[in-house]
């Protein structure tokens, strides 16, 4: 007498289970993270309490704490092109594929993961830098509080950023299914191309500039920022792209 088994079914909390273990289990995973928001709390503190009242009396106050997210950009960037783009030099993406047919909840999953992933990282490393930082600037014209107005947005916002700037990343590593291209492209992208545009003598050049996404996450960043909600759609946008064109090639090209 023969027992029947049910089948094995992909679910979407199956494969988002299995994209969830899969980044959890890889060292370098953590590596990148720990080491971002351990760069951006050692910046913030450092640039702080070097500052000097006057120096910078212009810029943000949380964009001034925050100056450890020029090199969360790039970790972050490079972890979602690996956790893509990875697969592909590895040549797993084959296993993966084979388990999920319809590939796309693949894609869906990984996006979803990493940047929650990010988010919650980058908003905890900026509630914890913010009150670090005010340490060294009491009595000086950028001291601030959590309670001030549009600081908690402005922290907020820059997790958000970081989160959508990752799944940027991400789409393009499934896009190129190459690291070094990919990363090219996301520097190309990111911080080349915006400051060629913004040498042209044009006002609507201007105006796109502020929508690419290095400029979209400075204002999002920004507590004293009138235009955060139209940063964050430009930011969802060039996520929402860069997931599409990833989906349409997954789905129209072989593995």
């Amino acid at each position: 007498m023969t027992t029947a088994t049910t089948p094995y079914r992909v679910t979407p909390a199956r494969v988002l289970h299995s994209e969830w273990h899969k980044l959890r289990t890889l060292r370098s995973t953590w590596i990148t993270l720990v080491a971002t928001s351990v760069l951006t709390l050692a910046m913030g503190a450092g640039v702080s309490a070097a500052y000097d009242a006057g120096d910078g009396a212009h810029m943000d106050t949380v964009v001034l704490v925050l100056l450890g997210t020029q090199f969360a950009t790039v970790n972050l960037g490079v972890l979602g092109i690996l956790s893509t783009a990875g697969e592909y030099s590895t040549g797993q993406i084959r296993a993966t594929m084979t388990a999920v047919p319809t590939r796309l909840p693949v894609l869906w999953s990984k996006a979803a993961v990493l940047g929650t992933i990010t988010f919650a990282l980058s908003l905890w490393t900026n509630l914890l830098t913010f009150p670090l930082a005010q340490s060294f600037l009491d009595g000086t014209e950028h001291e601030a509080a959590l309670g001030d107005p549009g600081v908690l947005r402005a922290l907020t916002g820059n997790a958000a950023g970081l989160a959508l700037l990752t799944v940027l990343a991400l789409g393009l590593g499934a896009l190129a299914r190459s690291v070094p291209i990919a990363t090219g492209a996301f520097i190309g992208l990111v911080m080349i191309l915006p400051e060629v545009l913004a040498m042209l003598p044009y006002d609507i050049v201007d105006d796109a500039v502020r929508h690419f996404p290095n400029r979209a996450l400075e204002t999002l960043t920004a507590a004293d920022s009138a235009s955060s909600g139209t940063a964050l759609l430009a930011m969802s946008l060039w996520a929402t792209a860069s997931l599409a064109a990833a989906a349409l090639t997954l789905k129209r090209r072989d593995v």
